[in-house]
């Protein structure tokens, strides 16, 4: 029984503008139509498992994948909401604690949700070998096949044949220099280090407990300590926060002695820059990768994403041009990698653009920041059909709604009125208030906020059906 875990944390700040805080690089599509979390998990019909996966993730991503999962037409299987991140060592325990309550000696297949894979018919065959090893006890990692001297991925040094197909791992090595990395694919004795494993939930959590008690015990902890609220569990805050942060590579995989590797010759990426996105993206004649509206002069080699608006190139090369509603990044494709300095810059000045965009997705449905002035802020909000707001009040602000689409009932204190389009209705400073939508369309209003302070920590929420406290 093949149990896939999703890996949903990161933050993907070398992808910023797009990539944010709030709303990472699992969420978006990158490379197609799909978001990468939705790839990944289709990905899974292609390789003939039907079990559902088991998700890690975080409370403020924790409706983005059931949203999105469900967008698929997929049984969302079950969503483990992690207090704070620990890397996957911990992460990874705890999926095995829970795979473990729900069936006989399962075996796990631990994926990222935001790489890139191609030839899906070889992963399928490299699985097929890493079962046959599984059965044996042994901890699979799967080795992709290098093809370029790549100095931004961690390597695997393969040693003694286990079996056709199969190596014993001899070593991790971190990120090498470029001609260290040039004598690694020279060698051929070493593959990127993908991020994905195959083993048994049992033998993976007898290494963990062998070389790291600590992470075991805190994870297990938190794991039977967890409250369960229809399909997420959530883990205890007090014993996972006190669970050490490691990685499965440093906690197991360099530690124990089952640990093999399965090479994969097949297109893969980690879509961890710019560059990566350029890597795998469909070129013209000139070399470039253009998104969206782009008209172009003498430009070569570049990877332009202009979605929200019209860019114009004139003598670029090797350049790369990332546009938002608000922001835009310049770099040299050689230096995307230095991408993730401008969000530490821009976290240090407490900017709001390191964490979310002008968009923000809630449970309910999305609201976006339309205009911002002193004492007055308009935002364009859409609830989703059957989704209601939270029940609240603020201190420091009223609010004006304008329903532009579709129907919202509204409660404010002990009234309630039904809006449609082209209706209004004030909300006073204090008043208790909420909206949902009883409709089966988008509910679309347009908010106008005015008072001393608009902060969204300006929320005191009295109810909340998605069980939010803030």
């Amino acid at each position: 029984m093949i149990v896939p875990v999703v890996l949903c944390g990161g933050s993907g700040t070398r992808l910023w503008p797009k990539s944010r805080k709030w709303f990472p690089k699992q969420f978006m599509p990158l490379v197609n139509d799909r978001t990468m979390l939705q790839d990944t998990v289709l990905r899974l019909d292609e390789l003939n498992i039907e079990t559902p996966p088991i998700f890690l993730t975080n409370k403020d991503h924790r409706f983005l994948v059931v949203s999105q999962i469900s967008e698929i037409s997929k049984d969302i299987g079950e969503v483990i909401i992690e207090p704070e991140p620990r890397s996957t060592a911990p992460a990874i325990a705890v999926a095995a604690f829970e795979a473990q309550s729900n069936y006989k000696v399962p075996t796990l297949l631990v994926l990222p949700a935001d790489h890139y894979l191609d030839k899906i018919d070889r992963f399928k065959k490299a699985i097929e070998l890493g079962v046959r090893q599984a059965k044996k006890g042994r901890l699979i990692t799967f080795g992709i096949v290098p093809n370029t001297p790549e100095t931004g991925y961690g390597y695997i040094r393969k040693g003694d044949m286990v079996s056709d197909g199969v190596y014993y791992v001899d070593a991790f090595v971190e990120k090498p220099d470029i001609d260290t990395a040039k004598k690694y694919l020279e060698s051929g004795d070493y593959y990127w280090n993908s991020g994905m494993f195959l083993f048994r939930a049992d033998s993976y959590l007898s290494e963990l407990r062998e070389f790291a008690p600590d992470i075991y015990e805190k994870a297990k902890e938190a794991w039977e300590k967890g409250k369960r609220r229809d399909k997420f569990l959530t883990l205890d805050e007090e014993a996972f926060c006190e669970c050490r942060e490691d990685s499965i590579d440093y906690a197991v995989m360099e530690k124990t002695k089952n640990a093999v590797v399965v090479p994969l010759n097949s297109p893969w990426s980690d879509v961890g820059s710019w560059y990566s996105l350029w890597d795998i993206g469909e070129k013209d004649d000139d070399g470039n990768v253009f998104k969206g509206s782009v008209v172009s002069v003498d430009t070569k080699g570049c990877y332009v994403d202009a979605q929200d608006i019209l860019v114009g190139t004139v003598g670029l090369e090797d350049e790369v041009v990332v546009v938002t509603k608000d922001a835009i990044l310049v770099s040299k494709k050689d230096r995307v990698q230095e991408v993730k300095k401008i969000v530490a810059k821009l976290k240090e000045q407490n900017r709001e653009e390191a964490y979310h965009h002008r968009k923000v997705y809630r449970p309910w449905g999305s609201y976006e920041t339309l205009e911002m002035g002193e004492r007055y802020q308009v935002k364009r909000i859409v609830v989703n059909p059957g989704a209601i707001l939270s029940l609240q009040k603020h201190f420091h602000r009223s609010e004006h709604w304008v329903v532009v689409q579709g129907t919202g009932k509204v409660t404010r204190d002990d009234e309630e009125i039904l809006l449609s389009e082209n209706q209004y209705v004030y909300l006073p400073l204090g008043c208790v208030h909420r909206i949902e939508n009883p409709g089966k369309i988008p509910l679309v209003f347009i908010e106008v906020q005015v008072g001393s302070y608009l902060g969204e920590d300006d929320i005191v929420r009295l109810q909340d059906v998605y069980g939010r406290d803030k």
